[in-house]
This record gives structure tokens, C-alpha cells and sequence, in this order.
């Protein structure tokens, strides 16, 4: 947003006889004032600060006027701010709001070392994409892009987060796993088209534990969906035992997930499962009585009716084993809808209804999360050529998610909007206008008087006095 005034005025129709005249003349004014409130969060929790520490800058120190933290700063800010592209930080530079946001002791830009910089205060797209576009062999020689991500620090970034979230270990947690779809329209590195979804398109995996995000993995559509879990579940539980050694932990997904491969490795590595399991010709027949009762119920009510079956069952080829299975006779006024569920969970712990009802199916809150990544922050911009740099994209839309979803449990309990989506978060509560003046002393944020929830923006800023540092 730039700082310097224009003298022309525009004139509006007239209210009653009074004349309504505009002028972009008011000074230093954001919309984002309320993005300050991020800014009080992450000084309290140094989320970004410890995503910052994830990448190695080999960049000459002298010639240096952007840091790492603040380059990533102001593109994780301005993916929570709304901002999803790189081009937009080319306005974005001359916001002193974002620069404040960002850490800049002149938000004016007035003190930067180049006259065709002057006024700007932040960096401009051209160095930002430097975050995503470096190569994995960069060094001190390179020409241009030095500023090099290690992605398996950034993998433990995201479950030490997670642990620091909770003061004591939880008895229990449930590991949610999901794939996606992310439409491509050019020709990208990996493009396939996906029969599925009939696009051409990636296939991220996700793995969450409640509104917690473990993992987002960008992959090629021609896989799979359940390809790379057990190498992205054993480095998360692995990481979360050496913190919570005593916690038990169960894995949850649709049929998509149910592998021999991924079942072998929970039941030797002490994990818990819930899978959906597709529907064959042969458990069908184990449910037919369940299905006619079902069947008779309904007619009998016209209401959905369910009847719900446990026994054992075993593949013919490629199962190792004999495993527990749930199976759901339901039918509606469109006929049967047999569904069922495999589970190490024994019938003395939990029984098949509570299991498919309870357990099972609370898996879609997750699908809810992974929409909300991508259509609020962002998570399908992946349009660059190379992979890595998708990758890349997709990890700061995930670090965005994180800052959001931790503010949201820490500062607004309680509050109208403790569950509300993180674009409904963005327009309530830092879409604000607000007049900046800056001075030797101070800087000086004046709101807009008319701005109606004040309440809100209140509790969230005593949740961030109150709150201590998430543990580390």
C-alpha cells in the first residue's frame, strides 16, 4: 500500500445535498490492521521464527537487507492475510503495517540502501521466490537463489509443534490420513491425470491429528493413495514417542489406506488402527442376514435402518492375517449401503456400533481441515514448473495453517468464532482498517471506530497477555 498521497479527488453521486468527494489523501492506512494480533501470537510462541530456522541462507551477510525470518515472515503473513501470490508482495512492500507484521525497524523503508527501494520496505516477489526456487545443491557459489530449505527439518518443524501445543501428554491420539486431489493446468514437473478425479492433477497426502497438521506431502497423481504412509507414520510416531512415550496411538483412514503393508507396520510397531474397507462380493454375503433385517426395518419405518456385524476375516491373498472387521448393513430408500471397517481395537474395548459411529466416521472433520488448507490458505497455488518448488508452496500454506489453527485454539476459546475457518477468522478479526503514524517513539495504530467486533479482537488479545509459551 503506498504511502506517498494523490491529489485527485473523485466525486460520488450525492447523499441528500451533501456533496461526497474521495481522495486517496489519509495517510498511512491498512486493511490489515488486525494482522497485528499474529504478529503478538508469534512473539509469544516463535512458530515462524522456528520454520525460519528450518532453512540455511548462503547469502553474503553484508549485502544482505531481507533475513531469512523476515522473508519468511512476510510470505506466511501474507498467505494468512489473503495474499496467496508472490506478485502480490510487489504491493504489499509498500504496506507499513506488513512491515511492522514482519519485524522492520523503518516500516517506511526509508532507511533502505538503494533509491529505487526507498518506500519499500519489505521484499519484492523477485526475492521472496528465492525461499522456493533454490536448489538442493546450493552453496556459498551460487549466483541467485541461496536461501536452501532442509525438508526433514521441516517434517520434525511440524510435529515439535504439535507436541508443544500440549502441557501434558495425552493418554491417546489418532492420526488421521488422507489423500487429495490439487489440479494442475500447465505442464508442470510430475503431471499425470488422475482417472479418479478426471483431471490432471498431484496427490498430496495429509496426516493430522485432530485440527493438528503432521504432514503435507506432495506426490505425483500416478500412485497409490496410501503410497509413502508408513515412511511419513514412522518418522511422526517415532518423533512423538521420544516426547510422550506412553502414548497410545491409533491410525485412522478410509479404504485407501487399507494395505497389508500399512496394518503389518501397526500391529509391529504397537499402533492402533481404524480403516474403511471396500466392499466385496464375499463380505456381502457375511452381512445377508444383517442386510435383510435392515431391509425390513425400513420398510416397516420408511427411516434409514442399520444393523451392524463383528466378526474375523482374512483375504485370500493379501492379507497376512486374520483381523477384526465391522461390517454396517444399512439401507436406504435407494437400497443397501453395506459399509465396512477392519480395526486392531478388540470387541471388550469397544463394540462395532460405537466403533463405526463414533470412531470411525468422525474421520471427515479431517477432509473439513484439508479443504479449509486449500480453499482459505492456499495449499492448491502450486504452478510452478518444478516439483520441489510446489513442494515448496504447499509447505508454507501449511505453515500458515499451523500459525492460524494455533492461534485459534490458544486465543479464541470461548468467543463466537473459536471454530470458525481461517478465512472467517481473516475477515473478522484482521480484516481492519487502521491509520499507522509513526513516530521517534512510537508507533501509533489507530483502528476504525466502526470496526463491530471489538469484543473479539479483545478476548484474543488477553488470551495472547494471558498465555504462557507453548512448552518446548
Amino acid at each position: 500500500m503506498k504511502t506517498e498521497c494523490s491529489s485527485k479527488t473523485y466525486k460520488f453521486q450525492s447523499l441528500n445535498r451533501k456533496e461526497i468527494v474521495g481522495a486517496f489523501n489519509g495517510g498511512m492506512i491498512s486493511s490489515d490492521a488486525g494482522g497485528i494480533q499474529l504478529r503478538e501470537f508469534e512473539k509469544s510462541h516463535s512458530i515462524l521464527k522456528r520454520f525460519a530456522e528450518c532453512f540455511t541462507d548462503y547469502r553474503d551477510e553484508e549485502l544482505i537487507e531481507h533475513t531469512v525470518l523476515e522473508l519468511v515472515s512476510q510470505r506466511v503473513y501474507g498467505l494468512a492475510l489473503g495474499y496467496e501470490d508472490l506478485n502480490d508482495h510487489d504491493d504489499l512492500r509498500h504496506d507499513p503495517l506488513m512491515a511492522i507484521l514482519v519485524g522492520k525497524e523503518d516500516p517506511t523503508g526509508q532507511d533502505r540502501s538503494r533509491d529505487r527501494d526507498k518506500g519499500k520496505a519489505l521484499a519484492g516477489k523477485s526475492t521472496l521466490n528465492r525461499l522456493e526456487l533454490t536448489p538442493p545443491d546450493a552453496n556459498s557459489e551460487s549466483r541467485y537463489k541461496k536461501i536452501y530449505l532442509d525438508l526433514e527439518k521441516v517434517d520434525r518443524f511440524f510435529v515439535s509443534v504439535f507436541l508443544r501445543m500440549h502441557t501434558t501428554p495425552p493418554e491417546k491420539i489418532i492420526l488421521d490420513l488422507d489423500a487429495t486431489d490439487d489440479p494442475i493446468h500447465g505442464e508442470q514437473e510430475g503431471r499425470f491425470f488422475h482417472g479418479y478425479y478426471m483431471e490432471y492433477c498431484y496427490l498430496p497426502l495429509y496426516i493430522f491429528c485432530g485440527d493438528h497438521l503432521l504432514c503435507a506431502r506432495l506426490r505425483q497423481s500416478n500412485i497409490d493413495a496410501s503410497a509413502g504412509s508408513v515412511e511419513e507414520l514412522d518418522r511422526i510416531v517415532k518423533q512423538i514417542r521420544e516426547s510422550w512415550p506412553d502414548v497410545r496411538i491409533t491410525i485412522r483412514g478410509d479404504s485407501g489406506f487399507c494395505r497389508e503393508e500399512i496394518m503389518s507396520w501397526c500391529e509391529s510397531n504397537g499402533v492402533d488402527f481404524i480403516l474403511g474397507l471396500a466392499k466385496n462380493s464375499r463380505l456381502e454375503e457375511i452381512i445377508g442376514k444383517e442386510l435383510e433385517e435392515a431391509e425390513k426395518a425400513f420398510h416397516e419405518t420408511k427411516n434409514a435402518a442399520r444393523v451392524y456385524k463383528d466378526f474375523m476375516y482374512r483375504t485370500r491373498e493379501s492379507w497376512s492375517r486374520e483381523r477384526r472387521v465391522i461390517g454396517k448393513a444399512e439401507y436406504l430408500s435407494k437400497g443397501a449401503n453395506p459399509r465396512f471397517v477392519v480395526t486392531s481395537l478388540a470387541p471388550e474395548e469397544v463394540d462395532a456400533k460405537t466403533l463405526y459411529e463414533r470412531d470411525y466416521c468422525a474421520r471427515g472433520e479431517m477432509e473439513n481441515r484439508i479443504k479449509e488448507q486449500q480453499m482459505c490458505l492456499f495449499a492448491d497455488r502450486t504452478s510452478s514448473t518444478k516439483m520441489l518448488a510446489n513442494q515448496i508452496r504447499l509447505i508454507f500454506s501449511s505453515v500458515a495453517y499451523v500459525l492460524m489453527s494455533c492461534f485459534r485454539l490458544l486465543c479464541l476459546g470461548g468467543t463466537e468464532i473459536a471454530r470458525a475457518q481461517c478465512d472467517t477468522i481473516r475477515l473478522k478479526l484482521f480484516k481492519i482498517g487502521g491509520l499507522i503514524r509513526i513516530s521517534m517513539r512510537r508507533i501509533l495504530i489507530s483502528f476504525a471506530s466502526g470496526y463491530p467486533y471489538e469484543g473479539i479482537f479483545a478476548a484474543a488479545y488477553d488470551s495472547i497477555s494471558r498465555a504462557s509459551p507453548m512448552t518446548a
